[in-house]
């Protein structure tokens, strides 16, 4: 049941679902590539995809805890890349994790906690072949922008309630449940700095120093990202 989504695409076209056990048979198929969606996985399942994919062992060991920082580090030719989510259901915000490994022909997505799945980005991309046949750095990017895209109504929520805790505060002898509130509002507000803030630095090491994954035509759209109205300056 951890195994959310297997697709197999070749010059950007969906050709169909696959089982773990065919993804070595795809990767051989010309112009192709996998993309493989993964809810908190088992041990038993990380280590078929590790063999399929050829992955590190220190990265699988890391794709299997929540709690990492966010960061992006590089294990041969496939990257590691950790991305803080954020999900708001009514006025809370869950916080959660996304590991994405990246290789030229392969990208995984591991998602830890409460999270938003990533079946509309899939769609989205199905919708336009051309992009997704520049292969799976564009398909990182638009896993980035769509946890970007949640930051910000996190962002306004967080100020609307911490402007009803501050009218409440200056009043004469707050309730103390208001105090705790505020500090709490105050953690919120630290967790979502702390899981927007590195995506600048992530994009630009992605930008700087993996050429081969994220090709020339992609760049645009880390540009996208770095932007001030991006990522970057969604928490200031």
């Amino acid at each position: 049941m951890a195994r959310v989504n297997c697709s197999v695409y070749q010059q950007g076209v969906k050709r169909g679902e696959i089982t773990i056990d065919e993804i070595g048979a795809a990767l051989e198929q010309q112009d192709t590539f996998v993309w493989l969606g993964l809810v908190e996985p088992d041990n038993e399942l990380m280590e078929r995809v590790q063999e399929e994919f050829d992955l590190h062992e220190l990265a699988l060991e890391d794709a299997q805890k929540a709690h990492q920082r966010p960061k992006i580090e590089e294990y041969g030719e496939t990257l590691f890349v950790v991305l803080h989510t954020v999900t708001l259901a009514g006025q809370t915000i869950h916080f959660g994790e996304t590991h994405v490994f990246v290789g030229r022909r392969f990208v995984i997505t591991v998602r830890h906690g409460k999270s938003n799945g990533y079946g509309s980005v899939r769609e989205k991309n199905e919708n336009t072949p051309a992009r997704l046949a520049t292969g799976p750095g564009y398909v990182l990017y638009a896993i980035i922008d769509f946890i970007v895209d949640h930051y910000q109504p996190c962002m306004d929520t967080l100020q609307h309630r911490f402007r009803q805790v501050e009218k409440d505060l200056f009043q004469l002898n707050p309730p103390a449940a208001k105090l705790e509130e505020f500090y709490n509002l105050k953690n919120e507000l630290l967790s979502l700095q702390a899981a927007a803030g590195p995506l600048a630095d992530v994009c630009t090491q992605l930008l700087r120093f993996h050429g081969d994954v994220i090709p020339k035509e992609n760049r645009i759209y880390y540009r996208h990202i770095l932007d001030p109205c991006g990522a970057s300056a969604s928490v200031r």
